[in-house]
């Protein structure tokens, strides 16, 4: 779809920076499809939140990730 719209120049240049992208359009679309990315993983985190209550915790993660024998397991 094409459409006229009025970026400031230095965000759209950050965006470009940020993204590696050589164009404009590219840093746009870019920035659009991370934005709507994020919009749907923290909509499925709400939905989710507490479904799995013996999920494993941060804190159980460490631990496995500091084992030795996990690590010799990869």
């Amino acid at each position: 779809m094409k459409t006229t719209i009025k970026i400031p120049e230095k965000s759209l240049e950050e965006a470009m920076r940020h993204t590696g992208a050589k164009t404009k359009r590219d840093a746009v679309v870019t920035a659009v499809e991370e934005f709507n990315r994020r919009c749907r993983l923290a909509e499925l985190a709400e939905r989710l939140y507490g479904a799995c209550p013996n999920f494993m915790t941060p804190e159980d993660l460490k631990r496995m990730r500091a084992d030795r024998k996990w690590e010799a397991a990869k």
